[in-house]
């Protein structure tokens, strides 16, 4: 068992004497202080191509500074193309330089939200029945926040850790045809962020139907976004004299087919280890129904029962969603031209080609082009489970939310990790945010993320830095 260092006592220290966020107020110097910097943050419109991540991030670069760290410690960057699509690179040095850095990845953009379609300014913070409202609430601006706001205490509490701590935020995370700045960085910068692990976005708690909560997500691995676009065309002609060839229709076969289509289960060892635990947890129908998939993925019964959990749905397989529609040139013509962007989240092991192969086959049209169109997404194996960095998850875990267990998962979705675990550096997430799958608003309408789960989450983290900082 290792001993706690200056660091993590000062750290763990602040950590214990943390009290529930109060609703409409922030009561302690402490809650005042991150609240701000969070508040500042999700206000900050950094949709790509609208807001600005490099203002976010000069934004954070201010409150560094004004926390005591110099200009050799901060590195804002930014590329002519993209001047609004910047990012920060902040650097605490640590008093041992034979121990590798850590980093703490994050990502400054978030997904588009028009005012029209939300109930509430998602782009004004708002405290309603217990949550915070707005774009960025918890994707991924809650953890940025967490990120910098510990950065600055660490500062100002005089006493370095023994590790060097590095925070990258930055932009382009969420659009996949964007300048992306973590991608950037390790192409481009490779010894400023160079580390020996990276703490990112991902994993996270899940609760039953009842609230309770029931195991902690460690991620340490995800499936690779690829986008297709099937596209549809036809010689058109007068609406006034339809014929039954239109690009519109044969698209919309095309797409119908794709949604009425499963792809095959495949378990990996992370996969089959998580769920194993998940059927374990939640017991009952669902428990059973896991536990007969694993032991026969053609247990179509089964399959039926667990897919209607969607998270549970996307560990299993690979999957493929229409996202995007076009078609048309006038009002009073046929259509010439009809395209779908087709996304899927693929399994590892499963190449690209193979899946539009796939959905080639699925549609079962010639008329119908296939064409890959992804960019911004690269191959990578699953991070290791290095037990020193789950021991101290469980650690942390253990004196935040006690019985918890811990065990590893796979992300349906992809993230900036995966430019570092093509690098061959592990990147991990384990978020202590605890939610029902079913309430789960991430890039969706009125994004939101209960106030409860923000004082315990900080806690966490900063028990978990002292740990790793050592």
């Amino acid at each position: 068992m290792m001993r706690m260092g200056i660091l993590a006592a000062g750290v763990a220290a602040i950590a214990m004497t943390a009290m529930p966020m109060a609703a409409g107020a922030q009561a302690r110097p402490d809650q005042k202080q991150f609240f701000d910097l969070y508040k500042q943050l999700v206000e900050t419109n950094t949709v790509v191509d609208v807001g600005s991540c490099t203002q976010a991030a000069a934004q954070i670069g201010a409150r560094l500074k004004a926390a005591g760290y110099g200009d050799a410690d901060l590195t804002l960057f930014s590329v002519p193309d993209h001047p609004k699509d910047g990012g920060i690179v902040a650097i605490l040095k640590g008093s041992d330089a034979r121990i590798k850095p850590m980093l703490l990845l994050g990502h400054l953009d978030v997904v588009a939200a028009k005012r029209e379609d939300w109930t509430r300014d998602p782009f004004t913070l708002i405290e309603e029945n217990g949550y915070y409202y707005a774009r960025g609430t918890v994707d991924d601006k809650a953890m940025a926040a967490v990120w910098a706001d510990t950065m600055i205490r660490l500062k100002q509490a005089k006493t370095p850790p023994k590790r060097t701590i590095k925070m990258a935020l930055t932009c382009g995370e969420e659009t996949t045809f964007a300048f992306n700045g973590a991608e950037w960085l390790a192409k481009n910068k490779p010894d400023l962020i160079a580390a020996e692990f990276v703490l990112n976005e991902g994993g996270g708690g899940r609760l039953d139907a009842n609230g309770k909560r029931e195991l902690l997500a460690v991620q340490v691995g995800e499936k690779a976004a690829q986008n297709y676009t099937f596209l549809a065309t036809n010689p058109g002609g007068h609406s006034s004299q339809p014929t039954p060839e239109n690009a519109i229709y044969e698209l919309a076969d095309a797409v119908k087919a794709v949604q009425g289509y499963e792809f095959p289960i495949h378990l990996t060892d992370t996969t089959r280890a998580f769920l194993t635990a998940t059927a374990q947890k939640v017991g009952g129908q669902l428990g059973d129904s896991i536990t007969r998939l694993l032991a026969n993925p053609e247990d179509k019964a089964a399959d039926a029962i667990v897919s209607q959990d969607k998270a549970l749905h996307s560990t299993l397989r690979t999957t493929c969603v229409a996202t995007l529609l076009q078609a048309g040139h006038a009002e009073n013509a046929l259509p010439q031209r009809a395209t779908a962007n087709i996304n899927c989240r693929i399994f590892p092991g499963h190449k690209p080609a193979d899946i539009m192969a796939e959905l080639g086959r699925v549609i079962d049209d010639p008329g119908v082009k296939l064409e890959d169109v992804s960019e911004g997404s690269v191959p990578n194996d699953a991070s290791p489970m290095r037990p020193d960095f789950i021991a101290a998850i469980d650690r942390a875990m253990g004196k935040v939310y006690p019985g918890v267990p811990v065990f590893p998962a796979m992300a349906s979705g992809a993230s900036d990790s995966m430019w570092f675990r093509y690098h061959h550096v592990p990147s991990y997430g384990a978020s202590p945010t605890f939610i029902k799958p079913s309430e789960d608003f991430s890039h969706g309408l009125n994004e939101r993320t209960p106030i409860s789960t923000i004082e315990p989450g900080i806690r966490y983290y900063r028990l978990l830095f002292a740990d790793l900082s050592k």
